[in-house]
């Protein structure tokens, strides 16, 4: 039976993150961050939009691909450095899921459409874009907020007030309701912040 273009596709997909030298360890596994990363953002789409098409199955999974080889540190560490790395980024993670997909068989039209989305063009305007976010949003506070609060023992309320709202700006309402409606598991020592940046 010849194989899908579909698990061709999360079988590229997969094996790009996978040369992620920087990793995590769940439960006795080692995981490459970025393949972990995309399997957790895979986990969260099936629970927030169980229906969802082939197409954002896949720009979900490729969102953050191969994100190492674009470091920080390559742009000036000031906000304007940080606002060109997020754009070069967008631009890096659109054209290296094409080219895969390109290679999985898949049609220009249906590729434009995920790098589109993966690029983060018209966020509110776009739905694509905007699901992308939603579960990147939702993803970052059950997996990564927590530790990302660890690393920064310097912010202080009002940052993190800050660092809170951000995110959820960039979520739908209907993200928010599945967020606070018990779906997701919230970072416990941060659930007080949360709800107080949220109100």
């Amino acid at each position: 039976m010849t194989k899908k273009k579909f698990d061709i596709a999360i079988e590229l997909i997969d094996a790009a993150n996978s040369e992620d030298p920087n990793e995590t360890t769940i439960e006795n596994k080692d995981w490459p961050n970025e393949l972990l990363y995309s399997h957790r953002m895979s986990d969260m789409l099936q629970r927030f939009r169980p229906d969802a098409d082939e197409a954002m199955q896949l720009a979900v999974r490729a969102q953050h691909i191969q994100r190492w080889k674009t470091p920080r540190n390559q742009y000036p560490m000031d906000r304007k450095g940080y606002h060109q790395w997020r754009t070069g980024l967008y631009t890096f993670h659109a054209e290296t899921v094409a080219a895969l997909l390109q290679k999985a068989g898949y049609d220009e039209e249906f590729i434009e459409r995920i790098k589109q989305a993966v690029g983060k063009k018209s966020l509110k305007s776009n739905p694509d874009t905007q699901l992308i976010e939603d579960i990147a949003g939702l993803t970052f506070i059950e997996h990564y907020m927590l530790d990302f609060a660890q690393k920064h023992p310097e912010y202080d309320e009002d940052k993190w007030l800050d660092i809170i709202r951000k995110t959820w700006r960039k979520m739908s309402d209907d993200a928010h309701q599945f967020a606070l409606s018990g779906k997701i598991v919230l970072p416990e020592p941060l659930v007080p912040l949360i709800q107080k940046a949220v109100a």
